[in-house]
């Protein structure tokens, strides 16, 4: 068995990771789904989530996102979730796996992350915790 991918949304791009300028960002979040497996073999990614990581920025990364990480060289000793089919990667890398509800979060330190879509609502909040951030309506 097998399953297949919807199309995603087209739209034009106007940014692109080389024009990143790391210094002027608090934290950084990375989405799930298909892309970080692509997206874990562009360098100037890689580069980016290293610094968040070598500055103790805030982190923030859910599902498949992890994957970045692992390519990255940044989960070795940290405890953390993420898909479970990720989980072995996670191992791999020397991270700790922490196998928890689809709708948690775990922090570790700056590093949140979240095992699918379930837990965007805990995953948002305890980013918003690690980033020190009130939002007021």
């Amino acid at each position: 068995q097998t399953y297949s991918e919807k199309l995603g949304h087209n739209f034009a791009l106007n940014y692109s990771f080389s024009n990143v300028k790391v210094a002027n960002y608090s934290g950084i979040v990375i989405a799930g789904g298909r892309a970080p497996e692509y997206l874990r073999l562009n360098q100037k990614v890689i580069e980016i989530v290293k610094y968040f990581f070598s500055a103790n920025k805030p982190v923030a990364a859910i599902c498949h996102g992890i994957q970045i990480l692992t390519a990255a060289g940044v989960v070795k000793g940290r405890k953390l979730t993420a898909y479970p089919a990720v989980g072995p990667e996670v191992t791999l890398a020397g991270g700790e796996f922490q196998s928890i509800p689809v709708d948690g979060a775990y922090v570790d330190g700056n590093l949140v992350t979240s095992p699918a879509w379930p837990a965007h609502p805990s995953f948002i909040r305890e980013f918003l915790k690690v980033m020190d951030a009130k939002i007021e309506i």
